[in-house]
C-alpha cells in the first residue's frame, strides 16, 4: 500500500510537468504513465524494506553461524595435528 501512494505521488508530480493544452488527456497519460512506472518496477525485482530487512538478519545469523563452525574446525584440525606428533 505504502508503495501504491508514493507511485501515486511521482505520478502526480509528473502531471505537473505536462503542459495545460495535453492536460485533457489526463486519463490517458496517467494510466499510460502508472502503467510504465509499474512495468519499471517489476523489472527491477524490488523487495519491500521489511523483506530485506529479514533477508539481512537471516544472513547475519549465517555468518555468525559460519563464524563459529569455522573456529571449531580449525580447533580439530589443531588438534588433529597436535596427536599426528
Amino acid at each position: 500500500m505504502h508503495k501504491q501512494n508514493r507511485n501515486g505521488d511521482f505520478v502526480q508530480e509528473v502531471f505537473k510537468l505536462i503542459p495545460d493544452d495535453l492536460r485533457k488527456h489526463k486519463d490517458g497519460i496517467k494510466k499510460n504513465v502508472q502503467a510504465a512506472i509499474n512495468a519499471s518496477l517489476v523489472k527491477m525485482e524490488l523487495v519491500t524494506r521489511e523483506e530485506f530487512d529479514i533477508q539481512a538478519e537471516l544472513l547475519s545469523k549465517t555468518r555468525a553461524l559460519i563464524d563459529e563452525l569455522e573456529e571449531k574446525v580449525s580447533h580439530l584440525e589443531s588438534q588433529l595435528s597436535e596427536k599426528d606428533r
